[in-house]
């Protein structure tokens, strides 16, 4: 049977490995769900809770054998990530434990969440559009300022914005165009200025083409700058690279010729990648290079 956007899900929503994890429920039955299994120090429901309140007590499994003390965050729709009923769940960051809730959680009737689909619903709730659902993988990844500033922007709207302002103008400017069209044969009448009709054109224009250019930077960014590094043989490329990123991946010698393949090193600044190549040196004209890259 296909997944239903009316199934509630569960999932862990922080990276694996660390002292503390979330684990988050999503749908409509999310607080009945957690009810089963989560109980509160002063004995009340999560249904009855205000929203954006946490709530300590302990969770059991289906049978009511204790798993872990948690804590349990509320959020009530449509006030929260993905537009829906929604608790999450903070406990400790073992594996058994984080194995044990998620089991009980579907014993009592959630599905495992698919990858992305609390940002699925969230964008078929209206909580953000498919750029700033993007942004959110984008903004996970992120391993330095520079990344991190650009999701963080696209996250927040700036792009969506961009797209909203020129589908406005483009809108006005089709208007206009129509009406022109539609009276041609009554020379006396003229529903926009020729000049201003040319100046909102090459506004729109050059926008677009701004946005166009900006994509090789975005990209450049997202999946780090390339350097190449160049030269004749056995003058220290291989040498430059192993410092460049701190590790020995190029072999160093006196020997010339050792490197005949492109070897990439990644190196993380405080607001860049740069994704350095080692490459073969360049020889004399008579040699044949492409035995070199075999």
């Amino acid at each position: 049977m296909s997944n239903s956007l009316n199934d509630t899900i569960c999932a862990l929503a922080t990276r694996p490995g660390g002292a503390i994890a979330v684990i988050r429920v999503s749908g409509n039955e999310s607080l009945a769900i957690v009810d089963k299994v989560f109980h509160k120090a002063n004995g009340k429901s999560l249904a009855e809770a205000a929203p954006n309140t946490i709530h300590y007590g302990q969770l059991t499994d289906s049978e009511g054998n204790a798993i872990d003390k948690v804590m349990a965050s509320v959020f009530k729709a449509p006030h929260s990530y993905t537009g829906e009923d929604s608790v999450e769940i903070s406990c400790h960051g073992s594996q058994y434990v984080i194995a044990c809730i998620l089991r009980a959680l579907i014993e009592c009737g959630c599905r495992q969440a698919e990858p992305g689909e609390y940002t699925k619903r969230a964008y078929l709730n209206g909580k953000m559009d498919l750029s700033q659902a993007e942004a959110v993988a984008d903004l996970i990844a992120s391993t330095n300022k520079a990344t991190h500033q650009m999701a963080l922007s696209q996250l927040r709207g700036h792009f969506s914005n961009e797209l909203s302002t020129l589908r406005e103008q483009l809108l006005h400017i089709t208007t206009l165009m129509e009406l022109e069209l539609d009276f041609s044969d009554h020379e006396e009448l003229e529903f926009a200025d020729r000049g201003e009709l040319l100046a909102l054109a090459t506004q729109i224009d050059g926008r677009i083409t701004w946005l166009a250019r900006t994509f090789a930077t975005g990209k450049a960014i997202k999946q780090g700058i390339p350097v190449a590094i160049v030269g004749k043989t056995n003058v220290g490329k291989s040498t430059l690279m192993n410092q460049l990123v701190g590790e020995r991946i190029s072999i160093a010698t006196f020997k010339a010729q050792t490197t005949r393949h492109r070897i990439m090193g990644i190196v993380n600044t405080d607001d860049v990648q740069i994704v350095f190549s080692d490459t073969p040196g360049v020889l004399k004209p008579n040699y044949k290079m492409q035995e070199m890259m075999l």
